[in-house]
C-alpha cells in the first residue's frame, strides 16, 4: 500500500481514502489507517489469482482494522480532505473500526439525507 500511495503522489491536503468496490460498496480509511506496512492489496495467493469469492480481481486487506474495512472487489481509490463514510457506516458502524477498542457500532444510522450530502462530498477529488 505505501509504495502504492507513493507513485500516486498524494496531496498533502488528502487525510482519508474512500475505497470503490464492485455494487457500489465503499468503504472509509484515515490516511494513517492505510498507509501502514502490514496492509495490501491482494491480486494472488499461493500463486493463483484471487477467485471472485474471496475479493478477486483485487482485495484490500487491513488487518489491523475490523474486516468490513478490507474491501473485495476493489476498483479505485479516492482520496479526500473529509472523512466520508462507506456502505456500512451509512448503516451504523464505526467510522474507523479498531477491534481492540470495540469499535464496531458508530450510533445512529444516517438518514437519506445525510447519505446524499456525503456522497456529493466524495464526488470533491483531492
Amino acid at each position: 500500500m505505501q509504495l502504492l500511495l507513493e507513485r500516486a503522489g498524494v496531496r498533502p491536503d488528502a487525510q482519508y481514502c474512500l475505497v470503490s468496490a464492485e455494487q457500489g460498496f465503499t468503504t472509509n480509511l484515515p490516511l494513517t489507517d492505510l498507509d501502514r506496512p502490514d496492509n495490501l492489496v491482494a491480486f494472488k495467493w499461493n500463486g493463483e489469482w484471487l477467485m471472485p469469492e474471496h475479493g478477486g480481481p483485487a482485495r484490500l486487506l487491513v488487518p489491523h482494522l475490523y474486516f468490513w474495512k478490507s474491501a473485495k472487489w476493489v476498483r479505485g481509490f479516492t482520496l479526500v480532505d473529509q472523512d466520508v463514510p462507506g456502505f456500512w457506516e451509512q448503516n451504523g458502524y464505526h467510522m474507523r473500526g479498531d477491534p481492540w477498542k470495540e469499535e464496531r457500532y458508530g450510533g445512529r444510522g444516517l438518514t437519506q439525507h445525510d447519505i446524499n450530502r456525503l456522497r456529493s462530498l466524495s464526488k470533491t477529488r483531492v
